[in-house]
């Protein structure tokens, strides 16, 4: 990915601070004893401002007397770690990624980060949620060592920076995740090439295989594959029972790509073909996929989506003598509509009105535990000037498709 999209998201960020503040940004380790650290877990804050996918390192951001600079703390070149897990980047390859011209060495943070707030007194350090009872994590040890050596200092909590500058992606941070979503198709293609009744783990594989095979770096989240019962619960993830004809089961997967996620679910007949119950309650969802979207504008908050979708399932629902009250949509039907997606499956955002460049989930379901059905039919949009945009066109999903797809493709 171009340093440019890491110079205007570092912008998003610097217009937000407040004058007279530093930034410090931990990149953050994966366990101090973990030599195979794995780079797709580094801080997405941190990537988000850097492009860099290495542990240890820091990005400093100062705005002082409303001039803002940036820095880089980076390891030097270690032997023996180059010789084990691979050499650190350069000064002159940080930089290439970045676009950060200042690069410095870690040994030096500490002294250089005394005499930044020797000039101002506002530290923003990039707190993750968490619980009362939990251990401390990196950014929270250092915000105590600094209070206990500088009391004085004032120490803001800059997620909510990120949250902002997050919400809205960049034409490249979009056209990562169209390509995200491409390599998901293969995967899901190559799942329903092989559909017939094995093992949830065993068609879950033939995910796993495509999306490795077409370049995918990681996954966006473990992979959903319920079928039958399963499927009623929504984030069933032990994939290890038999997938039985007459059976529908229901993938939720993602993989990533240079960090950027795709988040999309289907649900498929086991045998290759709907039964008439089964195809009924599929186009039930999938025509309130269709409700979704045609809601899905700027201005909107993603709680109204799933207000219009309630009401259209109480409809739905009723007419085809499944409930008799309104409040028994909540019997089949009990998340979200939508969710941001982005560097994360349910991404770093502002819960507020959709703004144009966000990209959320449109995931309707329904979940039958009396008939062992589970049905969630998810693409990605983006919401656009006027509306929204489907950045997962391509992936099948009307009932006739599905069973032509696997009659005419299964091995």
């Amino acid at each position: 990915m171009n340093q440019e999209l890491f110079k205007k998201n570092r912008k998003k960020i610097f217009d937000q601070m407040i004058d007279n503040s530093i930034f410090v940004i931990f990149s953050r380790k994966n366990g101090d004893d973990d030599i195979f650290k794995q780079s797709y877990n580094v801080n997405r804050n941190y990537f988000y401002v850097s492009g860099v996918l290495e542990y240890e390192n820091i990005v400093v951001l100062t705005k002082i007397n409303n001039k803002t600079t940036e820095m880089i703390f980076i390891n030097p070149y270690d032997e023996f770690k180059a010789k084990w897990v691979g050499a650190p980047k350069s000064k002159e390859e940080i930089t290439e990624l970045s676009g950060i011209t200042d690069v410095r060495y870690l040994d030096k943070f500490n002294s250089n980060l005394l005499s930044l707030l020797s000039y101002c007194n506002n530290l923003y350090l990039d707190f993750i949620p968490t619980e009362i009872d939990s251990n401390l994590d990196e950014d929270r040890l250092f915000a105590k060592n600094i209070k206990e050596k500088m009391p004085w200092i004032n120490i803001l909590n800059g997620r909510k920076l990120f949250s902002v500058a997050r919400t809205i992606k960049e034409p490249e941070e979009i056209e990562e995740m169209k390509k995200a979503i491409e390599i998901t198709n293969k995967g899901i293609q190559n799942i329903l090439a092989h559909m017939g009744s094995m093992y949830e783990y065993q068609l879950e594989s033939y995910f796993d295989q495509a999306i490795k095979y077409y370049g995918a770096t990681g996954y966006a989240f473990p992979t959903i594959a319920a079928s039958g019962k399963n499927a009623t619960c929504l984030h069933y993830m032990e994939n290890k029972d038999i997938a039985k004809d007459g059976d529908l089961i229901l993938f939720d997967l993602g993989c990533s790509l240079n960090m950027y996620c795709s988040d999309i679910s289907r649900t498929f007949p086991v045998s290759g073909k709907f039964s008439p119950r089964q195809k009924q309650l599929y186009d039930i969802v999938l025509k309130g996929q269709e409700v979704v979207f045609n809601n899905a504008k700027p201005g909107v908050t993603t709680k109204e989506l799933n207000q219009i979708l309630v009401k259209y399932y109480e409809k739905e629902l009723k007419n085809i003598g499944l409930i008799n009250k309104p409040e028994d949509v909540f019997k089949y039907y009990y998340h979200g509509v939508s969710h941001h997606i982005g560097l994360d499956c349910h991404d770093l955002c502002e819960y507020d009105k959709l703004k144009p460049g966000s990209i959320i989930s449109n995931e309707p379901g329904l979940y039958i535990e009396e008939e062992n059905i589970g049905i969630r039919i998810e693409d990605d949009i983006l919401i656009t000037e006027t509306g929204a945009e489907w950045l997962s066109p391509q992936i099948i999903k009307t009932t006739k498709a599905i069973e032509e797809f696997i009659e005419r493709n299964r091995k």
